[in-house]
């Protein structure tokens, strides 16, 4: 019935955008990397030793506990209070177990052996009873107060020691992240007593998913006190994200704001991290082998000699995040190197001398590279030699560590006063590595590679070739700073003259932000190179995306560009998909005033499909919301907007995370109302599937002829459910109250069916409603025992009788069809409200199951139950009669 009554052009539209979505779906959830991450062992079994808190503590929060972790022997000697060594405090996330500490406390525990603890690390753990917090922000500042008292009560673990230590290092995983950034909020917190924040997949920007207003709440007080105290935060915070792998929280909510003020924040994709060089999923994140060896080798670089613990230098700490996570040169950090070093002659040491004034006429910049990826110096610049070169600066901290080569860039301009470069070359015991040199001018190897149009759709293309035999080029990717723009890089190398295996990488560099990817490929071969972005390029900056290449004087590469349509889609998803629920909701909105304005205009109700086909338009939509938008930049309307506790504007949030571009609340749009219409055909094919399972167990009863305007039951009903969502979960109440109304429905869709099924003359329906009963039709027969003898005299009268009653069935079954189309409506917007608030309720169910709360606290859903059920009560009691009589 439903999808008779859709044109098939419209049909063939809503498939067309169901294909769409999909081709979207599938880049966010598979159009990634295989995981590259190594497993993380054990090396023997773990620990996690409970840490006894005050009885007052306990009692305020009976759902979290504090552990510390350890191994064997460590975690027997421990057992033993007080500590010793350097506390780290790691905060797990949405649903996260304090177990996960495992990784990163098993790593530092080798790496504290391998120095025979000269220094170690105390790693602790809170467990927040694995709470989703990502579906129900009501917990988040109790989880933020208990964390302070943990911090507390570990600092107590050390008095008394020589080295006794003042603050601790956070790293906080997800949520955990932001909640460690929350500590700073609260009105008694000294921010001394955090020396280091690293977060991991921590959604900083904004919240994934918006569900309650305790989460935006929380968010806005967290945000606003870090912008407005900039001056005063000197907590060195280190962000990291999982790159495209991560669907839940996209890197670009983890990327902390740059503030002018604050300057000790970093942050980073996992795929730019040195030595880590792979995206990582939302929790594969917290035990990546590769990036939880980063971590701790920063973490030891970071110990202060003198007072054992972690160093209290801003400077130093930012120097040495930037080594490990940003720009590694292949060298050990050290806080002040030696710029100048001693080129001693001995008879292991090999130097090769590329004097430069020659060069300097001909060249612009010298390059060189190395397959040795050990720590030590290994290029040097000679300064004014003519004969013997025997000291030279160490130009080895300005190389660069990838996966396969080191190599360093010089621009000779800038090194005015260098006679020489000198490579040393290590003697290895037979060992095979190359090093590489050339001089080569900027011009020659820089090309410009102008992407293509959006709305090419990948049907054109753009191509450079690359015939010089050089090791290093840069492509300019011109107007290439979009978020909603998605390429596809083919990169085909064709080599002659080497029979051995020859390495290549193409390194994607974004200068606005530390999201660098890297590929590496065996030439000759044809690699591709998806190009898209997790930040958009900021207004104010010039500078432009580079694809970095790397690769044989053996080879000639040819590199081709194309629109991406399928990670356009998946851009939109990733970006934007959050929205989607408003716009579904406003379509089926519009379809319901449509059908209420058809049923008061022509006295009939159209079929949801009809109506949304024709009210579902976006100019009914965006100039409100354009209209909204600019109200809301007046101080009183924005006062007025928040006195009625409206959420923030979409738009406004899509504007200020530079989101916002052109034709996507269309495609928002007309992506919510393909939503819309198959949901309708969902909630449509429900009903009517439930109804016939209602009529296989139980015929629909006969019912009363007196028409009442209420029944007994339904203030009764609406009490009880009131009752319940005070007493325990909105949400809770919410779905009860939503059940009984898609009873009455399947109930009146049921009744209609066994009426058209039997076509009896006399007859009674039903009113699905919360209890009105309201009479179809009334058969007007002859009584079966009445006088024969006025049988003749009646039966034309009889006749017309007949006729009457036959056309007052068709008005009555009409009146039936047009109250299920517009109830059927209701039943599929209720559905969205109930599917919004569904994670209150998982969050009370998960916390009743542990039996610590029977009543959600703060409830975001109470307000809206408050409201919602009574609407349904009266919703349940209308029909088409009423309406049209109203």
């Amino acid at each position: 019935m439903f999808l008779h009554s859709v044109n098939l052009w419209n049909l063939a539209f809503y498939v067309f955008m169901v294909f769409l979505a999909t081709l979207g779906l599938w880049d966010v959830f598979f159009g990634f990397e295989e995981n590259k991450c190594s497993m993380s062992y054990m090396f023997e079994y773990p620990e996690y030793q409970k840490i006894e808190l005050p009885k007052k503590l306990t009692k305020r929060y009976p759902a979290y506990e504090l552990y510390l972790y350890g191994e064997g022997s460590y975690a027997e000697e421990h057992k033993v209070l007080p500590l010793t060594g350097i506390p780290v405090l790691f905060l797990p996330g949405n649903a996260g177990s304090y177990k996960q500490v495992r990784s990163i406390g098993s790593i530092a525990l080798r790496k504290a052996e391998d120095i025979d603890f000269k220094y170690h690390f105390d790693f602790f753990s809170v467990n927040f009873n694995e709470e989703l917090v990502a579906l129900y922000g009501g917990s988040l500042q109790k989880q933020t107060k208990f964390v302070h008292e943990c911090i507390k009560a570990i600092l107590k673990l050390y008095k008394g020691q020589e080295f006794a230590p003042t603050s601790v290092a956070i790293i906080g995983h997800s949520m955990g992240g932001l909640v460690a950034r929350a500590l700073l909020t609260l009105k008694n917190f000294k921010q001394d007593l955090i020396n280091l924040l690293v977060t991991q997949a921590t959604p900083h920007v904004a919240p994934v998913m918006p569900l309650d207003r305790f989460i935006t709440e929380f968010y806005m007080t967290v945000n606003n006190y870090w912008i407005l105290n900039a001056r005063h935060i000197n907590l060195t915070t280190l962000s990291v994200a999982g790159g495209f792998r991560d669907y839940q929280v996209r890197s670009g909510l983890t990327f902390l704001p740059k503030l002018s003020h604050h300057t000790s924040a970093l942050s980073v994709v996992s795929s730019a991290v040195p030595k880590t060089w792979v995206s990582t999923d939302h929790l594969s994140i917290v035990w990546c082998k590769q990036l939880q060896l980063t971590t701790i080798r920063a973490f030891f670089d970071l110990i202060d000699a003198d007072t054992k613990q972690i160093t209290q230098k801003a400077k130093k700490k930012l120097s040495v995040l930037n080594h490990h996570f940003i720009r590694h040169p292949a060298k050990q950090f050290e806080e002040n190197p030696s710029i100048i070093s001693d080129l001693t002659e001995e008879s292991d040491k090999i130097y090769f001398a590329f004097p430069l004034a020659n060069h300097r006429k001909i060249y612009t910049h010298a390059y060189c590279q190395s397959t040795m990826l050990d720590t030590n110096s290994w290029i040097f610049g000679c300064i004014n030699s003519t004969s013997m070169c025997r000291q030279g600066v160490d130009l080895s901290w300005k190389a660069e560590l990838l996966p396969t080569i080191k190599s360093l860039t010089l621009r000779l301009q800038d090194y005015p006063s260098l006679s020489h470069i000198v490579v040393y070359v290590p003697s290895v015991h037979g060992s095979k590595f190359v090093v590489d040199c050339e001089f080569f001018k900027k011009e020659a190897r820089s090309m410009q590679l102008p992407v293509t149009h959006l709305f090419s759709f990948g049907l054109s293309s753009r191509k450079v070739m690359l015939n010089t035999n050089g090791l290093y080029y840069n492509i300019e990717l011109l107007n290439f700073g979009q978020i909603y723009q998605a390429f596809k890089v083919n990169v085909v190398s064709k080599c002659t003259g080497s029979k051995e295996e020859i390495t290549s990488i193409y390194k994607l560099h974004i200068p606005w932000s530390y999201e660098d990817s890297l590929t590496i490929a065996q030439v000759p071969s044809s690699t591709d190179i998806s190009l898209k972005l997790h930040v958009a390029q900021p207004e104010n900056d010039s500078h432009v995306a580079l694809l970095k290449m790397y690769t044989s004087s053996d080879c000639q590469y040819e590199v081709t560009i194309k629109t991406s349509f399928p990670q356009i889609l998946g851009q939109v998803v990733r970006f934007h998909g959050g929205a989607l629920p408003a716009y579904v909701v406003s379509s089926i909105l519009l379809a319901y005033g449509g059908q209420l304005y058809s049923l008061l205009s022509t006295g009939y109700c159209l079929e949801y499909s009809t109506i949304l086909d024709k009210e579902a338009k976006p100019y009914k939509v965006d100039p409100f919301v354009i209209m909204i938008k600019f109200l809301l930049g007046y101080r009183w309307f924005k006062e007025l907007w928040d006195a009625v506790l409206l959420p923030e504007l979409d738009a406004i949030v899509l504007t200020s995370q530079s989101m916002c571009f052109p034709l996507v609340s269309l495609i928002l749009f007309l992506f919510g109302t393909c939503t819309a219409y198959w949901s309708g055909l969902l909630s449509s094919t429900s009903v009517q599937l439930l109804s016939s399972l209602w009529l296989a167990l139980k015929r629909p009863a006969e019912l009363p002829k007196d028409i009442k305007v209420m029944s007994p039951d339904l203030p009764v009903l609406t009490v009880v459910f009131l009752i319940v969502s005070w007493t325990t979960c909105g949400a809770l109440a919410i779905l009860l109250s939503y059940l009984y109304y898609v009873c009455k429905v399947v109930h009146l869709q049921a009744s209609l069916t066994t009426f058209k099924n039997n076509q009896p003359v006399e007859c009674g329906l039903e009113d699905f409603g919360f209890g009105k009963q309201w009479e179809l039709c009334m058969g007007l027969n002859e009584h079966p025992g009445s006088n024969p003898k006025h049988s003749r005299r009646s039966e034309k009268k009889s006749n017309h009788h007949k006729d009457s009653a036959v056309q007052n069935l068709r008005l009555c079954a009409n009146d039936a069809e047009d109250s299920l189309r517009m109830h059927s409506t209701v039943i599929n917007l209720l559905t969205w409200v109930v599917l919004l608030s569904m994670p209150s309720l998982i969050y009370w169910l998960k916390n009743l199951r542990t039996r610590y709360y029977f009543k959600l606290s703060p409830d975001p859903c109470k307000p809206l139950a408050f409201l919602l059920i009574p609407a349904i009560a009266i919703l349940g009691n209308t029909h088409t009669v009423s309406i049209k009589s109203s």
